[in-house]
């Protein structure tokens, strides 16, 4: 029995989702005959030809011929005006993100080779606010970066071309998003695959075809991590079902764990036959068991199936079989990465903004260190769901020994673990087990931010190879770190972070605004902290998201314990997860996040620190009550105590 395991697009152009790549290692593992592909990326690729711009211009100007050059949107205009630049270019830009081709970075940052469209705008917007951008991120002698800042714009108007002219539904690291996400009913999504397929979806097709020549499989695996996998995913299943209607699909991931749990719609199953929820390992071994004739279809682990009534009327049934346990971490094996385009990915610099580089800038091996949260408390988090309450470690030799494994396997020393939080003893007894195996290797990854990391656990994790951490500050409020239950508090974050920073580690912080009962004061109180946090060289990255609640969470599980009151919806016969709420607080966020987010570009750029809080801001707003020597009194707390 052959297993092709597929992601669907998109995902990030930079490194393989890590799902199939698990799912590859375990199944062969077991003795069965496991492939994966990767379409996303390769539909990316086909588009970005010579001959896929020629295809494209075909669409646009299909699409535009009744408009006028002034009507065009920006980047349609600059993609007819400069199209013979945009099809010599787009083949060499390719080859440079892949790494094949770095010589061709000094004509790159010279701004003459490069057709220039919308997404570079961004550019002079920067400069009006802070000076001579590109020299500042990048000096005289970082011509690989800028060169790769500029080619990434360069992308970005290519894919805004595809969006706006050919395809509404596509994104670089999005596909058909809005059809799915948090979509209660499936009308949307079946009357997109119903009509007529897309320019992406053409491609898709012809790929899943080849995939289908080659691997010659019994079973189709298609993981979905995100919303904006699901239209994907549907299109290549639906272009299975057409090559050959008997083979058996299965869908799981990350979409399908936290939004379809309370899937009804029966017509989800013409286009796949099983959904797998949560963790993939033992369901789909089920499956493959009552494939084989092994195991009777009531015995499958967290899964649906399409079933009849008395009357013979098709409904969704959900199969649990908990006499069988999960496969602990222990056991999963190691990735393998076998069967993708390893050389093929972009190493991409999508933003001026250090984490991001990370995480779109270069090919990490990808690694869990332990299954779920240890802390699962966060009442904004999904901690009613397996993917986090469920908390199941690997030992320090084992994972050392996945990690030999995979740079053998494939070349690379990078890796990024991927753990919701990652637990700080296995994180030390991890970084000595590296140390004494002599094991080089550079790491990243998310924790809590812990008073248990100590300035000396810091260095040991950073001699170890660690060189950036993320974790979530949120809102710098201690009053709404309590609500939250963070387990933190703000001197600590400033002690720990610092810590951090001192042992040559990047930090970069998660922020949130617009939780509930969130006052103005507590915004700009939150700001005052970050300004202060990042002024004293605490953490060098950050983002602020605006809060968003969900249904499995304990805010959306029981939203009166935090004073607001959810938004009725219609009943979930597909998707649900992010929900409306009301908060009588009745702040203004939309206004708030705009200047939070210009304060904080800014200050990563070591700019405005010395600028009052009103300055980022098109309204008044309230003073900060933070007292100015705040965070410095705190670090001066970590000197005396270290």
């Amino acid at each position: 029995m052959t297993v092709l395991l597929m992601t669907p697009p998109m995902t990030q152009l930079n490194t393989p989702y890590p799902a199939t790549a698990y799912l590859t290692g375990f199944l062969r593992s077991r003795g069965y005959q496991a492939v994966q592909r990767d379409p996303a990326i390769e539909l990316f690729l086909e588009m970005m030809t010579a001959q896929g711009l020629d295809i494209m211009r075909q669409h646009v100007e299909e699409n535009f011929e009744q408009f006028d050059d002034d009507e065009l949107p920006d980047v349609i205009y600059t993609f007819l005006a400069e199209f013979d630049r945009y099809q010599l270019c787009v083949e060499p830009v390719i080859r440079f993100l892949q790494g094949k081709d770095p010589s061709l970075a000094l004509r790159i940052v010279s701004r003459r080779f490069l057709p220039e469209g919308p997404a570079f705008d961004a550019i002079e917007q920067m400069e009006a606010i802070s000076g001579d951008v590109l020299k500042n991120a990048f000096g005289d002698l970082g011509v690989q970066d800028k060169a790769k800042y500029l080619a990434t714009l360069f992308i970005n108007d290519l894919s805004a071309v595809i969006t706006q002219g050919v395809d509404p539904y596509f994104e670089v690291s999005r596909y058909g998003e809005r059809l799915a996400a948090a979509n209660p009913t499936f009308d949307d999504l079946y009357d997109t695959l119903m009509g007529e397929p897309s320019f992406s979806s053409e491609i898709l097709e012809q790929l899943v075809e080849v995939y289908l020549e080659e691997t010659q499989p019994s079973v189709i695996a298609l993981t979905v991590p995100f919303p904006g996998n699901v239209l994907g995913a549907l299109r290549i299943a639906q272009t299975c079902k057409e090559i050959n209607p008997d083979i058996p699909i299965v869908m799981g991931g990350g979409f399908v764990n936290t939004e379809l749990r309370a899937l009804k719609d029966p017509r989800v199953f013409e286009f796949v036959d099983f959904i797998c929820v949560d963790d993939g390992e033992r369901p789909f071994m089920t499956l493959l068991e009552f494939f084989d004739g092994k195991r009777d279809i009531d015995e499958l682990v967290r899964t649906y199936y399409l079933a009849e009534d008395e009357d013979g009327e098709p409904f969704v049934y959900f199969s649990d079989n908990k006499s069988l346990h999960d496969i602990p971490q222990t056991d999963v094996g190691a990735p393998v990465y076998d069967g993708l385009p390893l050389t093929e990915y972009l190493s991409l610099c999508e933003m001026l903004n250090p984490m991001h580089r990370i995480w779109s800038d270069g090919r990490w091996n990808k690694l869990t260190i332990a299954h779920g949260c240890y802390w699962r408390k966060c009442s904004f988090c999904d901690i009613s769901l397996d993917y986090i309450d469920r908390y199941d470690a690997a030992g320090a030799d084992i994972l050392v020994d996945r990690i030999e494994q995979l740079i053998a396997e494939t070349g690379q020393t990078g890796f990024h673990f991927v753990d919701e939080a990652a637990p700080p003893k296995a994180l030390f007894a991890l970084a000595e087990r590296l140390i004494e195996r002599g094991v080089v290797i550079s790491w990243w990854g998310n924790i809590r931010f812990e008073k248990t990391f100590t300035p000396e656990r810091c260095q040991l994790l950073a001699d170890s190879g660690c060189i950036a951490v993320s974790g979530g500050l949120e809102v710098a409020s201690d009053r709404l770190l309590k609500l939250m239950k963070k387990g933190v508090s703000v001197e600590q974050v400033a002690r720990v972070t610092k810590a951090f920073s001192d042992a040559g580690i990047l930090v970069h912080a998660y922020l949130m605004y617009g939780f509930p009962t969130q006052t103005e004061q507590e915004t700009i109180d939150s700001l005052e902290m970050v300004r202060q946090m990042m002024q004293a060289g605490c953490f060098q990255s950050a983002y602020w998201h605006r809060f968003a609640a969900t249904i499995h969470s304990p805010i959306g599980i029981a939203p009166d314990e935090y004073g607001i009151t959810l938004a009725e919806r219609p009943e979930t016969l597909f998707a649900e997860n992010d929900v409306d709420f009301f908060d009588p607080t009745n702040t203004n966020h939309d206004m708030l996040g705009a200047g939070l987010r210009i304060a904080l570009y800014n200050f990563m750029h070591g700019i405005g620190f010395d600028q009052p809080l009103d300055f980022w801001f098109d309204e008044n707003v309230a003073k900060t009550r933070v007292k100015k020597d705040l965070v410095t009194k705190a670090i001066n707390d970590l000197i005396v105590i270290s």
